[in-house]
């Protein structure tokens, strides 16, 4: 709200799994509430691999006409979604949800057997009837490959099973800019614009070291986008803490963010009765325990 933004948008993985518990779907509705309704923030969101599309795409015709653009129908792929800005500056919004090889044979009657190739020709489809003169945002969840490996975390569920579910990044290179779904850590792969934002909160110990946040695009009137990250600071964080249990108690006994979540690596040499109960004593939200000492002792 700070920022002033014109829109806002969500490139996939909206619930963590495609039948979504109660709670949740009651939570999303109160925030696209609260910023469809009460900002008159506009928002702009694809399916991601953890998403039934189906079920996310259920009324999308009429939310729609409450700022709520949901782009998950492959048959539409083509089509875009237009917003203007206050400056007066327009986007073209297209989305690619996240979709298998076979979802592609079966909607446009060809033959893809890769991420790759289904990719690319979905990115081709669009690309036939865009307006390179325009200014032109992909929304694509996907794993895209670069210059260099990129930075994956152990709560990203795989695209694929026995087989890679990379994308190139060369057929982006055209859009004004592409924002990407997917990986949690934040990253431009092959060019600039072509980024992921990552996930606004660590959903892994392999995260904690990620600094989450959203990235800010600003468009201006020649077509060139500013790509600003804004940091967010979670209520807790996620953190790893080593040391016998002597240390990490009396450590925690001052610790200021005793609250954040915690896996602790204790590295003491002999058994420790009840060793959960008395971290949980300093560290309430302890979720994982490590007993790296034994284990080196076993050895």
């Amino acid at each position: 709200q700070s920022e002033d933004v014109d829109a806002l948008v969500i490139a996939g993985d909206i619930y963590d799994r495609s039948v979504p518990p109660s709670n949740a779907v009651t939570l999303l509705d109160d925030i696209l509430n609260q910023i469809c309704t009460e900002l008159a923030i506009p928002i702009v969101l694809i399916p991601g691999n953890h998403d039934s599309a189906d079920r996310l795409c259920f009324g999308s015709r009429q939310l729609k006409e409450a700022g709520l653009h949901v782009l998950g129908n492959l048959e539409n792929i083509e089509q875009s979604v237009t917003l203007t800005g206050k400056s007066g500056v327009s986007v073209n919004f297209y989305g690619m949800p996240f979709n298998q090889p076979e979802n592609v044979n079966q909607q446009f009657d060809v033959t893809v057997s890769t991420h790759d190739e289904a990719h690319t020709f979905l990115v081709n489809k669009i690309k036939e009837t865009m307006n390179v003169k325009q200014n032109n945002v992909l929304i694509s969840h996907c794993f895209v490959g670069g210059c260099d490996p990129a930075e994956e975390s152990e709560s990203e569920r795989p695209l694929s099973i026995g087989g890679s579910g990379t994308v190139s990044y060369e057929p982006l290179t055209d859009f004004t800019y592409v924002a990407l779904g997917h990986l949690h850590g934040p990253q431009f792969r092959g060019e600039e614009h072509i980024q992921y934002a990552g996930s606004i909160l660590k959903y892994s110990f392999s995260e904690q070291k990620q600094k989450k946040g959203v990235t800010l695009v600003e468009i201006d009137r020649s077509g060139k986008p500013t790509i600003k990250r804004l940091p967010l600071q979670p209520l807790r964080d996620m953190r790893l803490i080593e040391g016998t249990i002597k240390q990490i108690i009396k450590q925690g006994k001052t610790d200021p963010y005793a609250d954040d979540y915690i896996m602790v690596r204790l590295t003491d040499k002999h058994a420790i009765l009840d060793a959960m109960g008395k971290l949980r004593d300093v560290y309430p939200n302890i979720l994982h325990l490590e007993k790296i000492g034994l284990k080196a002792l076993g050895e």
